[in-house]
């Protein structure tokens, strides 16, 4: 079977995809800045420094794809102007050290295939149907700047003859952490969180489809471009936590609003993204050929909290 490169493989999709990968049969090559003492079996480390633009040449060498998932995570701390900039200099830096390693090293990677985000869309706008898709042009905030130039940093890529497939993931679902994990703290306490009105759309996907969709993004010679790696059925905030709330502890919960104020004194700028509803288009994959594991929200949550 063919050798997979992953760079951000320690993370929550690195972890989860590599299981499943190795389980296909692939090889696995994490890049990392620091080699565990314990082995794994189809698992090799190779180190990388994105800061000192430094790659193990020999990981590019054995390699037949890239996935490039590595980049700071946008929701771990508060938007402060230091922390904006790591978000932005984490994804242009490790996509020029990749193309870069590319460029000057012999290698046969057939394609590249790199994470981008639904951040690339704004707001729904009032005349709003079918959701956002791939031809829509990048909104002019934070976000939708950020994964613009996300995108731009690794297209060279596709000069040197690589195919390059991105995916614009929506908020993903795990049981592992993430997005589901801070859904479900307050849960413990039997308090249903419902942030700001609950009405804004939320572009969500199951891991276990977003893993899918990447090794399609593989196998499949076809696939070329942008993506919206998005279930077909988005919810509302207010769906998803009841949802959750149901599945959890029956009717045993307490439903609160968070008013907007108070997430924006807690989160900051971020509070923006929280409130914002952003109701994205699956259409175009479901297209290309892939089929969801977890369309609905109920299948997936059935899947993830299933004891």
């Amino acid at each position: 079977m063919a050798t997979v490169l992953i760079t951000g493989g320690t993370g929550l999709v690195g972890k989860r995809l590599t299981e499943i990968l190795v389980s296909k049969g692939y090889e696995v090559i994490i890049v990392t800045r620091k080699i565990p003492l314990s082995a794994q079996k189809n698992i090799q480390y190779a180190l990388w420094n994105v800061e000192a633009g430094q790659i193990d040449s020999n990981a590019i060498k054995k390699s037949d794809y890239i996935i490039h998932l590595a980049g700071a995570g946008v929701a771990d701390k508060r938007w402060t102007v230091k922390r904006k900039k790591e978000i932005v200099d984490s994804r242009i830096k490790s996509c020029e050290l990749l193309v870069n390693a590319l460029r000057t090293n012999e290698n046969k990677i057939k394609a590249v295939i790199s994470a981008s985000a639904i951040g690339w869309y704004g707001p729904d706008p009032s005349t709003h149907e079918n959701g956002f898709d791939e031809n829509d042009v990048p909104e002019n905030d934070f976000l939708g700047n950020t994964c613009k130039l996300w995108e731009e940093s690794i297209q060279p890529t596709t000069l040197l003859g690589k195919r390059l497939v991105i995916l614009r993931t929506g908020i993903v679902l795990s049981k592992f952490g993430g997005a589901l994990k801070e859904f479900l703290t307050p849960l413990k306490f039997g308090i249903a969180a419902i942030l700001g009105n609950g009405k804004q759309k939320i572009s969500w996907i199951d891991i276990d489809d977003l893993c899918a969709i990447y090794i399609n993004a593989i196998e499949n010679n076809n696939w070329h471009g942008s993506y919206n790696a998005v279930a077909p059925s988005p919810v509302s905030n207010k769906q998803l936590t009841l949802a959750l709330a149901k599945k959890l502890r029956g009717k045993f919960f307490i439903p609160i609003y968070v008013p907007g104020f108070v997430l924006n004194f807690i989160l900051g700028d971020m509070s923006i993204e929280v409130l914002k509803s952003c109701t994205v288009s699956a259409e175009k994959i479901k297209h290309a050929g892939y089929n969801f594991l977890y369309p609905t929200l109920e299948s997936s949550l059935d899947h993830l909290l299933k004891k």
